[in-house]
């Protein structure tokens, strides 16, 4: 199979302006979109659906309280106070960087068409890397001596063909693309604050990359990467390229969860064969007898790229579910048909639209119930567009 990239613009879903529309936020309302996505059970997707509703990252802050009232909440949500958000934005302009939001113009334009792009992001270094052609390097972190060695020829010659290469900053196939790409241009997407060095070994390569390239984080300044932070990080890696090269990986490797976002993203999947008696090879083995374009140098991707550098980037003819519909549903509406959508919850989670299929009702409808349920902290949005009860 070929995985032909189908990028989805966010303003399809949300209102937002469309690309060719970007604009930069003032300080007060990159603040309320900061407050916005930092407050109690607010992730990308909810904050798009907010923003597309009520059309201002303030007047969606103000509504907080009566969704998740409706929603079922008992106690108040945690609103992310003005005073937090100010010094969040102040300790990342002291360290060097700066806050982005997905509608500014720096923000990497792949990465604002995915459904759950991070709302804001930090950054440091050299902003204009965002929007250059981009290919995501990922592979086993207990790579092989061989597979080091490959991976820094791919990278380099890749760097000196204008492209731009991203992965995680993790020890192994990470460090030797980013060490192999940092003089033509390379990006580290991290775990945790952008101003925490992970792993300490690779504490001087992020320096360098502060300098010579860009370091990006979701997560708030001066947090340590945990765990659950990782998965989140990975789709900003695919969601930002053109493409996604695995050069090892594991059969449950985080490098194949990767490879998998990518693939729901619309990304081009490369991987690199290896020998069927390491396992380090099986996932990439197992990534090109499932379609994956087998690489065995840069010019095998160059070759692939090539008629995706040259294509502006456009959305899907039919939107999957129009998140953000204008038509705003009736309260009366909601109340008769809320019993209905809590009827096909459980803990398992199930798609959205498998949702609306089954109660037959206005997306609109679902989405605003959906919507009013997470605030009050009674679902969680799982990716793949899915939605499962709280236990």
């Amino acid at each position: 199979m070929s995985h032909k990239i189908q990028l989805t613009r966010l303003a399809d879903f949300c209102h937002l302006p469309p690309m060719d529309e970007k604009r930069e936020l003032s300080s007060d309302e990159r603040l309320a979109w900061l407050r916005l996505i930092r407050s109690e059970n607010v992730g990308p997707i909810t904050f798009f659906q907010l923003l597309g509703r009520f059309k201002t990252a303030q007047n969606a802050l103000d509504a907080l309280p009566e969704l998740a009232r409706k929603g079922g909440r008992k106690k108040p949500i945690r609103i992310c106070p003005l005073a937090e958000a100010k010094r969040e934005a102040e300790a990342v302009s002291a360290f060097g960087g700066r806050l982005l939001a997905a509608c500014e113009p720096d923000y990497p334009p792949a990465l604002r068409m995915i459904a759950d792009p991070p709302p804001v992001i930090s950054i440091k270094g050299h902003a204009q890397l965002l929007n250059r052609d981009i290919l995501a390097v990922v592979g086993a972190r207990n790579s092989s001596a061989v597979a080091i060695r490959l991976t820094q020829e791919i990278a380099g010659s890749l760097s000196q063909e204008n492209i731009v290469i991203a992965s995680g900053l993790a020890r192994g196939i990470d460090t030797a693309a980013h060490q192999a790409s940092l003089t033509g241009g390379t990006i580290a997407v991290v775990g945790g604050g952008i101003d925490y060095p992970y792993p300490r070994e690779n504490k001087a390569l992020q320096e360098q990359i502060y300098e010579q390239g860009c370091v990006i984080a979701e997560q708030p300044f001066a947090i340590v990467p945990q765990a659950r932070h990782f998965p989140r990080r990975n789709r900003i890696i695919s969601g930002m390229a053109l493409g996604v090269l695995v050069v090892e990986a594991s059969p449950r490797s985080g490098s194949l969860i990767t490879a998998r976002m990518a693939l729901e993203q619309g990304r081009e999947i490369f991987a690199v064969p290896g020998s069927p008696m390491d396992p380090r090879a099986r996932g990439t083995n197992n990534l090109i007898r499932s379609g994956a374009i087998l690489t065995e140098s840069a010019d095998d991707i160059l070759e692939a790229l090539q008629s995706i550098r040259t294509r502006p980037l456009k959305e899907p003819d039919q939107p999957l579910l129009p998140f953000g519909d204008p038509v705003q549903p009736e309260e009366q509406e909601l109340d008769r048909v809320r019993p209905n959508v809590l009827e096909f919850l459980s803990p398992t989670p199930v798609a959205i639209d498998e949702i609306v299929r089954l109660t037959n009702q206005p997306p609109a409808v679902v989405l605003t119930i959906l919507l009013e349920l997470e605030l009050a902290g009674r679902i969680e949005r799982h990716f793949g567009n899915r939605v499962s009860i709280v236990p």
